[in-house]
């Protein structure tokens, strides 16, 4: 028998998918614990070993994959934990990662202050050389130009150091020759090259790209380095790969070297997930909704294609590359209840994280939090929360939301509870909007799929006050990301700038560009077992009106630049100006900016199978019992469904809680319930059949709709 994994490390749990020959897919949860995340990894794959009936070293020993997907990089830039680094630049450019774009985020905010510099500026040091804007020398590098910041580095226990020098992306040799000199002087310190991590116009966000890359991968290649010796102790022979923000995957020694890569790396996975859910019942235009224990992830997938951004900033620090386009907010389970300065009702962006925890986890937490007030609100079983293995104290949860929210707003405990629940339902409600209305899409033209261990609780109230049809609750929604891990592809992107008019191209030049990118992926591809069959190579270009600052990627239609094709890349640039923005101008000329070539490594995906029918088909089969849970502003008597019980075809009508080991499913009292025929979870409107809904998500949605 052999095993694939995918482990998604969060900050409350860890989760895991495990998926065997016969493609018997198997889901599991395990705290995490943020002191030593690899042998809490090693915990949770003991746990599933014990319920695959083999030892660790024996289903590790089948193992041919596990991806992994991990905050370790983006808690190094949150926390500031991240290795001590310094920066080399050209002379007279000191000053421009901290200078940043000289704006503010909230411009009308005048005492707003810039985020903490992730290199002081006594860590910066300049370096006498200089290549031009055409890429030539015009000041070689001194024997002596390192003496001073060798000593200084060496004084100051710096454990990594980026370089990023004036027009690199044009002639890297100068950046290549620090680097060398550093890693013969400096063996043990890391070095990020900005030629290599984004070889692209614009100073600024290339240097910062390259600090960022400097300050997290230390942190992230011990864990990777710890983790791996761990597996290979415990028989693992298979390969590791890591999530990358932009949807792909990478190979741990790629992990090792560029950190950055891997800031998004565990939201990145769930829209892969929520695009097979969608192609399950023909659905290409999907909102995810993955609530945790800490946070909510929103992103939109149009036409199938999950939404690529390059403008993301983390923690304050800009990140310029490619990057799934996933909104976070501070809104999971774990997310306090408390109140503002002005005595108002709040909930979040703070967490409770897993240590201590909510209240009712009798853990050490003292602040009431979200998953408290679903508890006081019936929506969970204090009995049968993570299947029974973390029993839930309702009285504490109670006490706590009368104590600090109840009282000091003069409501009794359930009010406040449910006026928590409306609030967080809110914060999810305007992450929606943000990601769809604000960029001209009308949500009610997306299938909503909900997942997360909170997600399904508050879903279906979201979706109701989006009009959003339908949405859809994945069996294994608690390890959503986890599984679509197991179901994205390797991926490399490359990026070359070339700045010229388009009818001023020269073709040579261009094309080269694209030789040399495309032998660079087919390279790295090859060093990860990807063979030649197995490769998806697409080219781009960024392309813009002269005298525009932002740029609009347009596709290749061929793996080359003719005279021909640039005319069909001006006309395609003009049409998606138009559809992006509203306007275009065809009588004005282009210029390109950026060459692009994404490389996949296309991975054999796990099938879906169809979900075995049990008993009758009547979904009275899989009811449990009663209990009491809050609707329509008072408490009602609710049917509870074992949703494990409920076969392909099922349907119960709201209002209904449906119980999984790692989540509950929140029917609203309006709507209905049909189990698919993968054991999937369509919830829609109880006036309308699922065809009829399923019928009015089919159409493509454009730019701008």
């Amino acid at each position: 028998m052999s095993f694939k994994i995918g482990v998604d490390v969060g900050g409350t749990f860890i989760d895991l998918v495990v998926i065997d020959q016969s493609q018997d897919k198997r889901l599991y949860k395990t705290l995490s614990d943020p002191e030593d995340l690899g042998s809490a990894v090693i915990e949770g794959l003991s746990l599933a070993a014990v319920d695959q009936e083999v030892t660790l070293e024996e289903m590790l020993a089948e193992t041919e994959i596990i991806i992994h997907g991990s905050t370790v990089a983006t808690n190094s830039l949150l926390t500031r934990n991240g290795a001590s680094t310094a920066l080399l630049t050209t002379a007279g450019f000191r000053d421009i990662l901290n200078m940043r774009r000289g704006l503010r985020e909230n411009q009308y905010d005048p005492r707003q202050s810039p985020p903490v510099p992730l290199i002081p500026r006594q860590r910066i040091y300049s370096v006498e050389e200089r290549t031009n804007c055409e890429g030539s020398e015009l000041m070689a590098i001194q024997d002596d130009a390192l003496k001073v910041p060798i000593e200084k580095l060496r004084a100051d226990g710096i454990e990594s150091v980026a370089i990023g020098l004036l027009f690199s992306f044009l002639n890297d040799s100068h950046e290549r020759q620090l680097g060398a000199t550093l890693q013969r002087l400096l063996p043990d310190v890391h070095i990020s090259l900005s030629s290599e991590v984004l070889p692209e116009i614009r100073l600024y966000e290339r240097i910062s790209t390259t600090a960022v890359n400097a300050y997290v991968t230390p942190v992230l290649a011990r864990y990777l380095e710890s983790l791996e010796a761990k597996l290979e102790e415990k028989g693992f022979t298979g390969k590791l790969l890591v999530m990358q923000s932009n949807g792909g995957v990478m190979s741990s020694e790629v992990g090792r070297q560029f950190g950055v890569r891997s800031v998004l790396s565990g939201p990145a996975a769930g829209p892969v997930a929520g695009i097979h859910h969608g192609s399950l019942h023909g659905l290409a235009n999907v909102i995810t909704l993955d609530m945790g224990g800490t946070s909510c992830d929103v992103c939109l997938i149009k036409n199938g294609e999950v939404e690529i951004t390059k403008d993301m900033e983390v923690a304050g620090h800009r990140i310029a590359l490619p990057l799934v386009a996933v909104h976070t907010i501070g809104a999971g389970g774990g997310s306090v209840i408390g109140l503002d300065s002005r005595g108002l009702l709040q909930v979040g962006p703070e967490s409770a994280g897993s240590s201590p925890g909510p209240v009712c986890y009798d853990r050490g937490g003292t602040r009431p939090t979200v998953t408290d007030a679903d508890l006081v609100l019936g929506y969970l079983d204090s009995k049968r929360f993570w299947g029974g293995r973390l029993q839930l104290n309702e009285e504490t949860a109670h006490r706590a939301i009368d104590l600090q929210v109840a009282q000091p707003l003069g409501l009794d405990a359930v009010r406040a509870a449910y006026g928590a629940y409306q609030v967080v339902n809110a914060n999810m409600v305007d992450a929606i909007r943000e990601v769809s209305v604000l960029r001209g899409y009308d949500p009610r033209r997306f299938l909503l799929v909900a997942a997360g261990g909170a997600g399904p609780i508050h879903a279906t109230a979201i979706a109701r006050e989006l009009d959003i049809p339908l949405v859809l609750v994945p069996r294994k929604a608690s390890v959503m990301c986890a599984e679509g891990q197991l179901l994205s592809d390797l991926r490399h992107d490359f990026v070359r700038s070339y700045l010229a008019p388009l009818e001023k191209l020269d073709f040579e030049a261009v094309n080269r560009l694209y030789d040399e990118m495309k032998d660079q992926a087919t390279r790295a591809l090859h060093s990860e077992g990807i063979s030649s069959r197995k490769m998806d190579i697409s080219f781009s270009a960024d392309m813009r009106y002269i005298g525009q600052f932002s740029e609009v990627e347009v596709q290749l239609k061929a793996g080359s630049l003719t005279a021909e094709g640039a005319e069909e890349l001006g006309h395609d640039f003009h049409m998606r100006h138009e559809s992006l923005n509203g306007y275009s101008m065809p009588s004005d000329p282009l210029e390109l900016v950026n060459l692009r070539v994404i490389a996949k490594g296309i991975t054999d995906k796990p099938r879906e199978i169809s979900l075995p029918s049990r008993g009758t088909g009547s979904s009275k089969e899989a009811l449990t019992g009663h209990r009491q849970a809050f609707f329509e502003d008072e408490f009602k008597e609710v049917p509870v469904y074992d949703g494990f019980q409920l076969s392909s075809g099922n349907t119960l009508r709201g209002p209904a809680l449906v119980e999984h080991e790692t989540t509950t499913v929140v029917v609203q009292p309006d709507l209905q319930l049909t189990c698919d025929e993968w054991g999937n979870y369509m919830i829609y409107d109880k006036e309308r059949s699922l065809d009829e809904t399923i019928s009015v998500l089919t159409t493509e949605v454009s730019d701008g709709s």
